[in-house]
C-alpha cells in the first residue's frame, strides 16, 4: 500500500464514481479501477459495492476511509513542514471570500501583506461560505472568510474579525429615505432585493422578519452586491447591506439608512482547518489579519 492508493481511494469515496474520480485525479478510469482493485486485494476485502445511486462504501471501506483521511492529512502536514524552511519564501496562499463581501472588504490586509512579503502570491477564490468551509476542510483553501458563525468548531480554527450591522439602502425618492433611522418593522411593505437562499444572511433576514410578524416582499435575490445596488438605483426595491459596504457606495441616488436598533449583523470570521500544519506565510497572514482588523460590536 502506498500514499497514492490511499489518495485515489479517498477521491472515489468522495465522488461515489470511478468516472468522476478519474476526471478529478486526471487519470484514466481503467488505471484508477486497477489501483483500487490492487488495494482491495492487499487488504483482502472489498471497499466498495454498487448501489442504485452509485458506489457505496462497505463496512470495511467506511473504517478505512476514516483512517485514510487522517493519513493523508498527516502526509500533507509532513511534506508542508519539510518544504517550509522556517522563513517566508516564494509560494502561494489560497483564500476564499464570499461574493457578497468581495475582495474590497479584505483589501487592506491583502495590500499590507503584499507590501511586507512581495514574494508570496495571493490567490482569491470568490465562493459562498458553505463552499469555503468545504474547501478549507479539503485543503483546497489555506484560509477562508465566512459570514455564517457559528460553525462546527471541532473541525476549524476560527478568528472573528467583524460584527457589522446591516443597513437599508433605498432610492432617494423612496419615502423611507427621509428618515434618519428606521425600525425593522418598516420593511413590512417594502419591496426587497435579498441575498440568494444559499447565503446565511438570507436566512437571518428571513428569521428577523418572522420575529417581527411579517413575511418580506422579495422581488429578487442575488449573490452580487453590485447588482443589488443597481436594482435599488432602478427603484425596484430596497436592499440590506453591511454598513461597511453602505459607506463605500458613492451614488447620489441612493440613501443608506441605519436601524435604530440593529437586528441582523454580518459576522465575518477567518477560518482554517484544525490540526493542519500552517506554513509561515499563512501564519503571518493570520497574525496580520488579527492586528489590522478591529472587531466591531
Amino acid at each position: 500500500m502506498d500514499i497514492r492508493q490511499v489518495a485515489y481511494f479517498v477521491e472515489v469515496a468522495k465522488q461515489k464514481s470511478f468516472t468522476k474520480a478519474a476526471a478529478a485525479l486526471h487519470i484514466s478510469q481503467p488505471s484508477l479501477s486497477k489501483t483500487i482493485k490492487k488495494l482491495e486485494d492487499e487488504l483482502g476485502t472489498p471497499l466498495f459495492y454498487r448501489a442504485r445511486k452509485g458506489l457505496e462504501l462497505t463496512d470495511t471501506g467506511k473504517v478505512f476511509l476514516s483512517n485514510a483521511q487522517n493519513l493523508l492529512d498527516a502526509f500533507d502536514n509532513l511534506t508542508a513542514q519539510l518544504d517550509d524552511v522556517g522563513e517566508l519564501k516564494k509560494g502561494e496562499i489560497k483564500i476564499g471570500i464570499p461574493p457578497i463581501i468581495g475582495a474590497a472588504f479584505f483589501s487592506t490586509v491583502i495590500s499590507k501583506y503584499i507590501e511586507l512579503y512581495p514574494s508570496i502570491r495571493i490567490s482569491l477564490n470568490e465562493v459562498g461560505s458553505n463552499k469555503i468551509q468545504e474547501e478549507v476542510s479539503d485543503g483546497e483553501l489555506d484560509v477562508g472568510l465566512i459570514c455564517n458563525l457559528p460553525i462546527q468548531k471541532e473541525n476549524y480554527e476560527t478568528m472573528q474579525l467583524l460584527k457589522d450591522p446591516l443597513m437599508l439602502i433605498v432610492h432617494k425618492d423612496n419615502p423611507l429615505s427621509k428618515k434618519e433611522a428606521i425600525r425593522f418593522s418598516d420593511l413590512e411593505n417594502e419591496p426587497l432585493i435579498l441575498y440568494r437562499r444559499d447565503f446565511s444572511l438570507h436566512d437571518r433576514i428571513m428569521e428577523a422578519c418572522k420575529s417581527h410578524g411579517f413575511y418580506p416582499n422579495v422581488v429578487c435575490e442575488s449573490s452580487q452586491k453590485e447588482f443589488m445596488i443597481e436594482m435599488v438605483e432602478a427603484k425596484l426595491g430596497g436592499a440590506l447591506l453591511p454598513s461597511r459596504i453602505c459607506q463605500q457606495i458613492d451614488n447620489k441616488n441612493i440613501k443608506a439608512i441605519p436601524f435604530d436598533e440593529p437586528v441582523v449583523f454580518l459576522e465575518l470570521a477567518m477560518i482554517w482547518k484544525k490540526g493542519k500544519y500552517l506554513s509561515h506565510a499563512v501564519r503571518k497572514l493570520i497574525a496580520l489579519a488579527e492586528t489590522q482588523w478591529i472587531l466591531h460590536e
